[in-house]
């Protein structure tokens, strides 16, 4: 029994040590923000290497959720009598909540662990070591770079999710299932509100960006020098980003869903 309590002791001071330093690290990037205004072309670079590459995945995962959406919602929607509101129903599922939610997920997946990979492996090979000799701050010249990269890169993918969402729930609504085509768009146009809705997903994302690339450059800038570390720092950004995605999307849909 006491061996139980001292082990829960011991991970529950494992988490407080952790959070604690991920937070002061949190607060080290902020003075370094401004700075990388001035130097563009570093996170350009990060940006084609975060989200350009992962824009191909995005794109396949928003328009296969969109067919499964429009095929899952048809038998309901046709019970009440409503299948002409397969697009609203579609579309707005989308913006509020799988758009965001999923494309962060896919660039926890991809992007997020690439960039703790990255930045770990040159903790491993002592890059960073080597810039602070040289008087080069690594947290300006690697870490903020990606982070900036990472959290411009996730509303842009989730908007491009999104609309390759609607584009297949469109598709399957009415080439396949027999919904009018103009019933589909202007319901969308009738239910879809750019603040309610369209801000909403916008906000979330913004969120969901910074969580997971502010989770992927502290991993990797922490993690231990081997490849048995770079591996687990990998690893813990996916799995650690993913359920911070899901806590903060039941978070910010209870401050944003009217009534609640």
């Amino acid at each position: 029994m006491n061996d139980s309590i001292r082990a829960c002791w011991l991970s529950f001071g494992q988490f407080a040590a952790t959070f604690g330093g991920f937070q002061m690290f949190s607060l080290r990037l902020l003075p370094y923000l401004p700075k990388a205004i001035l130097r563009p072309r570093l996170i350009t670079e990060q940006i084609y290497s975060i989200g350009v590459l992962s824009l191909v995945l995005t794109m396949f995962g928003g328009f296969f959720v969109g067919t499964m959406l429009a095929l899952q919602s048809y038998s309901t929607l046709v019970e009440f009598g409503q299948i002409d509101s397969l697009g609203a129903f579609a579309s707005e599922a989308l913006v509020r909540e799988l758009g965001p939610v999923v494309a962060a997920l896919l660039f926890a997946g991809r992007a997020g662990s690439a960039v703790a990979s990255e930045v770990g492996l040159m903790r491993a090979t002592n890059q960073l070591a080597a810039m602070e000799l040289m008087a080069v701050d690594p947290i300006q010249r690697v870490v903020v770079p990606r982070f900036i990269a990472g959290v411009l890169s996730v509303p842009l993918l989730a908007a491009i999710f999104c609309t390759l969402g609607v584009l297949g729930a469109y598709l399957i609504g009415v080439h396949q299932l027999g919904v009018d085509a103009g019933a589909f768009w202007s319901h969308i146009q009738d239910r879809v509100d750019l603040y309610d809705d369209v801000g909403s997903g916008l906000f979330k994302s913004f969120v969901f960006g910074v969580s997971a690339s502010l989770m992927g450059v502290y991993e990797g800038y922490y993690a231990a020098p081997t490849a048995a570390g770079v591996s687990r720092a990998a690893t813990r950004t996916v799995v650690i980003t993913s359920v911070w995605i899901l806590l903060f999307d039941f978070v910010l849909t209870g401050i944003t869903v009217p009534g609640v």
